[in-house]
C-alpha cells in the first residue's frame, strides 16, 4: 500500500509531506519525553532519490524541530541539503535500515526510559496485551550490544536484528521501528514503547499471563497492519499540528 493511503501527490508534493510529517513526529517524540541529549533520530526516505533520507540535525532538541530545518544525507554519509551535521549514528542505522528494507520509507530510534529498560532483559516482548499484539511474531531482537552504533557494521547488525519485521529490541540500548509512512513508523515505536512500560510494570506486579498464539495471531491482523499503524498515528498528529503548527514551516 502507498505510504498515505488517500492522496497522490506530485514528487515535490510528497517530500513536502513526508517532511512535515517528520518535524512533527520529532514534536511528538519531544511531547512524549523521547529524547536522551543528542540520541535519537527519525528518518523519511526521499520520495525522488531512494537512496537518500531526510533526518533531524545533530544537535537539535527535537521540541524545536521545523521542517526547514532536517537535512538530507545520502548513504555514504553526505549532507546533501541543509546547514546542520547528521549525527554519526543516524547514518550508521539509517542508511543500512533503508538499504536493506526498499519497503521502508521511514525508521524510528530512540532512547526512551522504559524502552531502554526493557532492552536490558535481552528478550522480546511476549503478548500480554492487545496492544502487545501489534508486535506478536513481528519484531527482531538484537542481542548482541556492540556499543554506541558510530560504524556502518553496527548499523548492518541492527538492521540484520529489524530484519523483515516492524521493529526490534536493540539490547542495553532501545526501541527501533519502521514503516511505510512516517506515521506508521512513530505509532508504532509509541505503541512499543508503552508495551515495554506495560510490561515492566506486570512484572514488578507478579507473573503475567501471556494471550495464547491463535489468539494474539488473529489480534495482530487487526491492530498490526501498516494500515492499522497509519490510522492509528493520526490522533498524534493532529494534536500536535494544532499545539505546535510552527514545526511545518519549510521555508
Amino acid at each position: 500500500m502507498p505510504h498515505d493511503p488517500f492522496v497522490e501527490r506530485t514528487t515535490a508534493q510528497e517530500r513536502r509531506h513526508r517532511k512535515q510529517r517528520l518535524a512533527l513526529a520529532f514534536r511528538i517524540f519531544g511531547r512524549l519525553g523521547f529524547e536522551e541529549g543528542v540520541a535519537g533520530h527519525i528518518t523519511a526516505r526521499d520520495p525522488e532519490h531512494p537512496d537518500q533520507f531526510w533526518v533531524n540535525p545533530f544537535g537539535m532538541s527535537f521540541k524545536q524541530i521545523r521542517a526547514r530545518d532536517l537535512i538530507c544525507v545520502d548513504h555514504a554519509g553526505t549532507v546533501l541539503q541543509g546547514r546542520w551535521p547528521v549525527n554519526q549514528a543516524a547514518f550508521a542505522i539509517h542508511s543500512q535500515v533503508h538499504a536493506a528494507r526498499p519497503d521502508v520509507i521511514a525508521a524510528a530510534h530512540s532512547h526512551s526510559v522504559h524502552g531502554k529498560a526493557f532492552a536490558s532483559l535481552h528478550r522480546p516482548l511476549r503478548p500480554i496485551t492487545q496492544d502487545a499484539c501489534i508486535f506478536f511474531e513481528d519484531h527482531g531482537l538484537y542481542d548482541g550490544y556492540g556499543g554506541v552504533a558510530n560504524d556502518l557494521e553496527e548499523g548492518k547488525r541492527i538492521a540484520a536484528a529489524v530484519g523483515g519485521s516492524k521493529a526490534a529490541i536493540l539490547a542495553n540500548h532501545g526501541l527501533i521501528t519502521v514503516g511505510q509512512s512516517v506515521d506508521e513508523a512513530v505509532f508504532w515505536f509509541v505503541s512499543m514503547e508503552r508495551s515495554c512500560q506495560a510490561e515492566l510494570l506486570a512484572m514488578a506486579a507478579g507473573d503475567p499471563r501471556p494471550i495464547d498464539d491463535e489468539t494474539a495471531r488473529a489480534t495482530y491482523a487487526q491492530v498490526g497492519t501498516a494500515l492499522a499503524g497509519w490510522f492509528s498515528a493520526q490522533p498524534l498528529f493532529d494534536w500536535i499540528t494544532a499545539e505546535q503548527p510552527d514545526c511545518l514551516e519549510d521555508i
